[in-house]
């Protein structure tokens, strides 16, 4: 039994390493393409469309023009895109898209409205889904989205990227395999779904970024 359970440890540090060269390739390259697609899309049409000007988004982006505002997921869209692909800035660009995506949930996949999380779970589809006259929103693409860029934010773009040439260039290589397992790392696990919460369901972002202050609080008063 003991030399099976070493197999298995061993197999499994096998597969560990084997991740950080391969296993961001893959959500790198669909989601860049996926963006990329979206952005020269936008990029390409004739002027703001109307549909886009007419959206209702939220703070702080309704204070812009929707020229603004198009301009604006545009070029996030195409940079961050080609970013990934390239694995250069991963999280940075992979953050992006996370707060793009957000917003297009938000102002255009997001229900009219909902009274229970039942309720909310008929959104999640790839159609619009009509009941008692109102939109119960087709949220169901952008949030798995949202779900293949989080690991990019917190892991990075892999051993196969732009980023980790430039660590080991660098010298700093260590840093790959390098961890700070604190209430501060747990502060910033927090804070990144939070910051989406707080325009899907407020109290619910509310409450992860306050669980993150407290997290970082306590952190430095251990020093």
């Amino acid at each position: 039994m003991t030399a099976l359970i070493e197999a298995y440890d061993r197999l499994t540090d096998r597969l560990r390493s084997a991740g950080d060269w391969i296993a961001p390739l893959g959500l790198r390259l669909l989601l860049g393409h996926e963006f990329l697609k979206a952005g020269l899309g936008k990029a390409g049409a004739d002027g703001v469309p109307g549909w886009f000007a007419n959206k209702g988004f939220p703070l702080p982006f309704d204070w812009l023009p929707a020229g603004v505002n198009w301009a604006m997921v545009t070029w996030t869209e195409i940079l961050a895109a080609i970013a990934l692909m390239l694995g250069l800035f991963t999280r940075f660009a992979a953050f992006s898209l996370v707060m793009v995506t957000t917003v297009a949930i938000v102002s255009t996949h997001w229900p009219e409205s909902w009274s229970g999380l039942g309720q909310l779970w008929e959104g999640y589809s790839v159609s619009r889904v009509m009941e008692d006259g109102e939109f119960r929103g087709n949220f169901r693409i952008p949030m798995l989205f949202l779900a293949m860029l989080l690991p990019l934010v917190f892991m990075g773009g892999g051993k196969l990227s732009l980023d980790h040439a430039l660590i080991s260039f660098g010298q700093r290589a260590d840093l790959v395999q390098a961890r700070r397992d604190d209430l501060l790392a747990l502060s910033l696990a927090l804070l990144v779904p939070g910051l989406a919460l707080i325009y899907l369901i407020p109290l619910w972002g509310v409450v992860l970024l306050l669980a993150a202050a407290a997290a970082a609080v306590v952190q430095r008063l251990r020093g």
